[in-house]
């Protein structure tokens, strides 16, 4: 298997994270897609992973690389430089998607339910962590051919499920590009940090849990 350079590893990264931004923030936050933009979503993150995953592992989101990194998956090294370049993707997404793409542009700001955004957040990020640790990082299931799929699913049920509750972020650098396009205010980004790496961690530890059992 060919070893990438941590070059080819952030372009990756920036590409993916990148194109999932502009999805986001052109069909869902300024609604070009309507009520379709759910699977607008899901569909470009599903071929970003299976284009850039041999290359970068296609994390495409903090949260993802802080959890790939704790269950022993790939180098500390590489951790701040995936997010840093994650987070400035999201931004850079939102940016084209407002002054390219959707040159009259408005989006509401999302009222968000404390409770319900929280817990909304923390689930799906959950579920959408711990997936892709059995799907892309386990022995187990190594070298099979719908992790792609798997990983894009959850997103859609997510997005389709709590959407209208938190906005369905479940990944910081998304979170960064829905406040970067007025969808979410600066008050109430700690709803969607800190349940989303609350959800990180217990994805790990519920993986772990489940690899000593075999």
């Amino acid at each position: 298997m060919t070893e990438y350079g941590l070059k080819a590893r952030l372009t990756a990264e920036f590409i993916g994270t990148f194109f999932l931004s502009l999805t986001i923030c052109t069909a869902a936050v300024h609604g070009l897609a309507g009520e379709y933009a759910p699977f607008a979503i899901a569909s470009v993150l599903m071929v970003m992973i299976y284009a850039t995953g041999y290359v970068s592992g296609a994390h495409f989101n903090p949260a993802v690389t802080l959890a790939v990194w704790l269950r022993g998956a790939c180098q500390r090294e590489i951790v701040l430089p995936y997010v840093m370049v994650q987070m400035i993707a999201g931004v850079v997404g939102s940016v084209v998607s407002e002054g390219l793409l959707v040159t009259d542009a408005s989006s509401a700001e999302l009222v968000v339910d404390m409770t319900p955004a929280f817990f909304s957040e923390l689930l799906f990020t959950f579920a959408l962590v711990f997936v892709i640790l059995n799907v892309a990082t386990s022995d187990a299931t190594s070298g099979n051919g719908y992790y792609g799929a798997a990983i894009a699913l959850v997103v859609l049920a997510g997005a389709l499920s709590v959407g209208s509750i938190s906005g369905g972020s479940f990944n910081p650098a998304v979170t960064g590009a829905l406040v970067t396009a007025g969808a979410l205010g600066m008050s109430d980004v700690w709803i969607h940090i800190a349940p989303q790496i609350f959800g990180s961690l217990f994805a790990v530890y519920a993986f772990k849990l489940l690899s000593e059992q075999n």
